[in-house]
Parts: C-alpha cells; structure tokens; sequence
C-alpha cells in the first residue's frame, strides 16, 4: 500500500447505483410493499424479485387481496422510476415480461406470530439475530461510519445528475468503494482524516471517452462530495475495466436481499444476515434492525459513548427478545461500562415487536426510497429510526 502509515486504519465501504440489479429488485420489493401498505397499513409482506435480460420476477406472500394491487404494474413503475426504458440501457420498462407468483402467507406462521394477540403482544416474525451501530467519527447529524457515507453519496450524486441532465452519457448502473484512512485514538475511537481511495464503476453511454468520464466525475460528483480537505493525496480509479455500456439486467441477474452490507454500514457493523426489502415491519430482520439502529444512535448522541454497537436476538413466536448486547469499543463514557449501557437501554428501550411498530410508526408506505442508497444515516424525516431518543434516564 502507497502512503501508509503503521498505526492508522484504512477501511473500505462500498456502495451501488439504483440501477445495479440487485438494487433494483429491493426496489420493486419495496415499491410492492408500498403499495400493499396504501391497501392496508397491517397488510403482511414478504416479497422477492429476480431480474435477468428482458425479464423480472416477482415471488412472495402478501396478506392483501391480489385484486387490490396490481404487481406487475408496480414493478414496470420501479424500472421506469430507476432508468430503465429500453433494452439498450438494460431493461425494457414497458416490454419485458413480468411473471407473477405472489400468494398468502402461510397460515401456521400467521397464528404464531399474531394469531389473537392484541399488536403490543405480536410474537417475532422467526427467529434471528440483528445488529444496530452509531459513531460520532465525523458528525453529530448522521452518526454513521464516514466511509460509508461517502460511498452513498456517490452513488446518489451519480444519479441525481443522470436524471437532471448534468451528466446525460451516465446510465443506471453503477458501483463506488471508499477507503478512509482513519486514527486510531487511545480510547478505542477513530477518527477520519483523509480519503485514501476512490473507486467508481459506472455504465455510461457508449459514446463517450474514458478520458471524459474520468474527468467529469471527478469534478462533478467526487469534488462536490468529498471535502477538499479529505482529497490529500486520493488515488481516484474510474471505471478500471473500461468500456461499461452494457449495465443492469442485461449483464447481470439481480435478486432481492444481496446488498446487505450496502443497506446497513459499509461493513463497520456485524449482520445478521437478514435482508430488509420487500419485508413489512412486522418482520424483526427489518423493525429491530432499524430499532437497534435507533438505540445504537441515541446512545452516542447522548454523549454515552462514542461508538456503539447493539444486538439482539429473537425466537419465532415470542415478543421478549432473547438477549441485549451493547459493546462500546472502549469509547464508553468515563464512570460508565457496557453493562451500564445495557441497563440503559432496557429501562428507556423496549425491544418487543408491537412496540417498536407503534415507536418508529413504521405502518406508512416509505420503504421504497430507503431500498438505494442505505437505510441508515440519511435524513429524511420519514425514516424515524434516525431520529435519536435524547435525555435518557440513567439511573
């Protein structure tokens, strides 16, 4: 490695475009869970999509009626709404056939997870284990890792500037990674202080240079991204393999649920190995994911630590969780310990399915736009579970 010092830590966090082809399946995963949550704000979701040339399909179970929401419409809505309007970028909105196998869920699950039980009551959709996180590395807003931050904003600028014109020859797919040199500090806290490496890989438009890709994104998404005072010394690698116009579907097949990492913290965080779209809230993958996320935020926005890291774990069925861990890296606050941390959280937390529903009120059909870019560190004020709990009790 160029430039490096012994000592520091270079951590990478990847991201992708709205167009890669696992994206884009979370996203008609999500835009259907939308539209049954329009139908009924307790309609029961679990829907997968696979995408492949000139082709998407949508597989799952859904509490609502069929005849209330059209599928195969909603998911040529999502393909326009990301780019894809012909087969010469990577998929034919309009023509490309749809198959449908969408059916109830299962009965057997339904009655141990809700059966008669008022919402306050409502068992864990299965079993499983889900992990929040926060850092104070770079920002007081966000509390979320900077490298991957930067590598959502990339991906986001690329394709904010592909819809408004700034950038026409850019098209839906596209990837970034992100290494940050970072400190380490002697209480076990980190702090960024320069970008180390950018990589960018973005289909464009077959007409234009590898000299001008390079060069407008540098200049109109890195520059307008990155803080100057990040760029020392950044080696910035553009589209490494060359030509990319073939992007998509028609060069890759995509599948719901495969950018886990991407979804949550760049790789800082363990995962459970539940993904989150196409599952309504009553799914614990999803809810307490974005409930521990919630807490995990809270903590270091208190001041209680600078790192946090919280996990918690289920059984199919029951309402209490298994267990609570909270590590802190070492960064708790002075006078404090991780198992202060974990009394705190269970005195201001609670961790039960229902509660967490009616907390982050997660009824609402938002869940499309948190299907790119990450589900954490984004500010929008429909994503409630970024909104930290502030003066917790302590004693």
């Amino acid at each position: 490695m160029e430039g490096y010092k012994k000592g520091h830590l270079y951590f990478a966090s990847e991201s992708v475009g709205e167009g890669h082809p696992d994206k884009l399946c979370d996203q008609v995963s999500d835009g259907i869970l939308d539209a049954c949550l329009r139908v009924d704000p307790n309609a029961k979701v679990a829907m997968e999509t696979a995408t492949k040339t000139g082709m998407v399909v949508l597989l799952g179970e859904v509490s609502v009626d069929n005849t209330k929401v059209n599928f195969e419409e909603v998911a040529r809505r999502v393909c326009k709404e990301v780019g894809f309007t012909s087969e010469e970028v990577g998929l034919d909105c309009a023509n490309c056939k749809v198959i449908v196998n969408v059916h109830a869920q299962d009965a057997n699950i339904a009655a141990a997870v809700h059966g008669t039980k008022d919402e306050s009551d409502m068992g864990a959709g299965d079993q499983g284990l889900m992990f929040g996180y926060a850092t104070d590395e770079w920002d007081t807003e966000t509390l979320h890792p900077y490298s991957h931050v930067l590598a959502n904003k990339i991906c986001e600028e690329m394709a904010i500037q592909r819809k408004n014109g700034g950038i026409p020859w850019l098209r839906p797919d596209c990837k970034s990674q992100v290494i940050v040199e970072y400190e380490k500090l002697s209480n076990g806290h980190v702090k960024p202080i320069r970008v180390y490496n950018i990589l960018i890989s973005t289909q464009h438009d077959p007409s234009v240079s590898q000299e001008e890709i390079i060069s407008v994104l540098t200049e109109k998404v890195i520059k307008k991204i990155v803080p100057a005072e990040m760029l020392v010394d950044t080696k910035i690698v553009i589209n490494p393999s060359g030509k990319f116009d073939v992007g998509g579907p028609a060069a890759d097949a995509g599948l719901t649920g495969r950018k886990i990492i991407v979804d949550t913290y760049g790789g800082w965080c363990p995962h459970g190995g539940g993904a989150f779209s196409g599952k309504d809230a009553s799914k614990v993958d999803r809810s307490a994911a974005y409930y521990g996320r919630y807490v995990a935020k809270s903590l270091v926005a208190n001041k209680l630590a600078h790192r946090v890291l919280v996990q918690v774990s289920y059984a199919i069925g029951l309402a209490d969780p298994l267990s609570i861990h909270v590590d802190s890296y070492g960064t708790v606050k002075e006078g404090l310990t991780d198992d202060d941390l974990v009394r705190i959280v269970t005195k201001n937390f609670n961790f039960r399915p229902g509660n967490i529903l009616k907390e982050l009120d997660l009824k609402r059909p938002i869940y499309q736009k948190s299907a790119a870019f990450g589900h954490f560190g984004r500010v929008d004020k429909d994503f409630t579970w970024e909104t930290p709990k502030m003066n917790l009790k302590l004693d």
